[in-house]
């Protein structure tokens, strides 16, 4: 979780993690899939962050992931950006 504080009002931006245990049985296969995404998150994130702190807005997402194979960080690193980027869109139309 990030909580900003900008003058009387707290801006807010909370992120969570999770993966399917129907498609990886084991924890440590999901605690990898989870680190993955958090890492990538928290290297994108900064632009979402900064549109936000100027609306005033606070938000909250949820990421989870459906894949049934183990991803690479890469793809993880460029689905994480695309997300992040259609969820910036539709604060900057607003």
């Amino acid at each position: 979780m990030l909580f900003i504080e900008t003058g009387n009002e707290i801006s807010c931006l909370q992120a969570g993690f999770t993966v399917s245990a129907r498609n990886f049985k084991k924890a440590v296969d999901r605690n990898q899939v989870k680190r993955l995404m958090r890492e990538s998150y928290r290297i994108q994130k900064n632009n979402l962050k900064n549109i936000l702190e100027e609306n005033h807005k606070n938000l909250a997402v949820f990421f989870i992931y459906t894949g049934i194979e183990l991803p690479k960080y890469n793809d993880i690193f460029d689905k994480m950006g695309s997300a992040l980027k259609r969820i910036e869109k539709i604060f900057q139309l607003k």
